[in-house]
């Protein structure tokens, strides 16, 4: 954008001078030519052509004169927008670099609390193995164990021999205990 204005500047300031050069002669030219047909009666047969080539040199006076004014005035507006545009960009500019700002901020905010919540999972991790190695431990004595038909077997047959035994003693000591009462018959 500043490259395409310094251009059209430059062609501005060299055509500007050019045509104020241009309408100067112009006007001089017709001045002369008014002078030199209105002293002298002598050209009076001339008159009608002096006329017309006056005619012809105030057409290119307005020319000029309005190619001169539409050149000034598009300098003048492309000035305008060139001013309005580089206040544009410089408001976005500064509202897009007080984004960065923030976003930044956001940014250091957002990967501390990453850190903290990093940390946070790490001594949680920690706690979770514990508590599954824990319960690891429980499950192991406390899940009853499958046991073959040969273990149960032989533990089925020493709970029978001990509650035989138990019988047995049972019985010899209810035989203690009964009172021998006198023996009648």
């Amino acid at each position: 954008m500043d490259k395409v204005r310094a251009d059209e500047k430059a062609a501005y300031d060299v055509n500007q001078p050019e045509m104020e050069q241009g309408l100067k002669g112009v006007k001089m030219a017709i001045k002369v030519l008014k002078d030199y047909y209105s002293k002298d009666a002598a050209h009076g047969s001339a008159e009608g052509a002096g006329d017309s080539i006056i005619g012809i040199l105030e057409v290119v006076e307005a020319d000029f004169s309005k190619g001169l004014a539409e050149m000034v005035s598009a300098e003048e507006a492309a000035v305008a927008a060139y001013e309005q545009q580089t206040k544009e960009n410089e408001l976005t500019k500064m509202t897009k670099d007080q984004d960065v700002k923030y976003k930044n901020k956001e940014i250091t905010a957002l990967e501390k609390e990453i850190s903290e919540i990093s940390q946070d999972k790490e001594v949680v991790d920690t706690e979770l193995a514990s508590v599954n190695e824990y319960m690891a431990k429980l499950e192991e004595m406390c899940a009853p164990k499958q046991e073959s038909y040969e273990e149960r077997k032989a533990r089925r047959e020493q709970e029978i021999a001990g509650l035989k035994e138990a019988l047995k003693i049972l019985e010899s000591e209810a035989l203690l205990q009964i009172p021998h009462r006198h023996m009648r018959r």
